[in-house]
């Protein structure tokens, strides 16, 4: 079985505030075959990480041309994220209902089946330092 790891972090500076988006995928020997930074505009803490996994989406899309994947497992240091993905927790903000959707859509299209875990900030560094880069290139646009 491939397996991929997909590690994502949404950054905002003020909350709505500038932000960027990181992501890091791993093949299942824990090598890098993918990684990204964007800046997004002004967002929420909350809708940075959402938008950082749903672009995550789009990257393993393309790479299942390339690559066989036959199970995704996520990691984010968004406990909201999570949990209203696992549907632990309702969403509630309307903002975020619209991209929880879009997520859920986007990853019924997919069709491959997928875990996704809550981690502790210091263990997503990686994504993190992706997602700062993103609001630090705003400036030389």
């Amino acid at each position: 079985m491939a397996r991929v790891k997909v590690y994502t972090d949404g950054a905002a500076r003020g909350n709505p505030g500038e932000a960027g988006i990181g992501i890091v995928i791993y093949d299942e020997n824990e090598n890098i075959i993918k990684t990204w930074n964007e800046y997004i505009g002004k967002a929420t803490n909350n809708q940075a990480e959402y938008l950082a996994l749903i672009k995550s989406l789009d990257l393993l899309k393309e790479l299942k041309e390339s690559v066989q994947i036959d199970l995704i497992e996520f990691f984010a240091d968004s406990e909201l994220m999570v949990k209203q993905l696992r549907l632990e927790y309702k969403v509630k903000d309307e903002g975020l209902k619209t991209l929880f959707k879009k997520f859920n859509v986007l990853m019924n299209d997919l069709k491959i089946p997928y875990k996704i875990n809550h981690i502790e900030r210091k263990l997503n560094k990686e994504a993190d330092k992706l997602a700062n880069m993103g609001i630090d290139n705003k400036n030389s646009l």
